[in-house]
């Protein structure tokens, strides 16, 4: 694997731990403080989000074979 894929990957698997810590951590809180609205609490991970890592390792390893479509097909 290439170090540059490797360390993108980490740091991806970094992100998103912190990102569940802090979110158990706010919910637990929020059960605390408030136990009737504590289901109906929003979620906002911030800098915790990963969203902008996602489709990065889109290379040709990643890429799924489609078998080529023929417009000559008989009904």
């Amino acid at each position: 694997m290439e170090p540059e894929k490797r360390r993108l990957r980490q740091m991806k698997r970094a992100i998103k731990k912190a990102g569940q810590k802090s979110r158990r951590q706010s919910l637990k809180r929020d059960l605390a403080n408030n136990p009737e609205d504590a289901a109906h609490s929003e979620e906002s991970f911030g800098r915790n989000s990963s969203a902008g890592l996602n489709g990065l390792d889109a290379d040709a390893t990643r890429r799924r074979h489609h078998p080529p479509e023929t417009g000559d097909e008989k009904s």
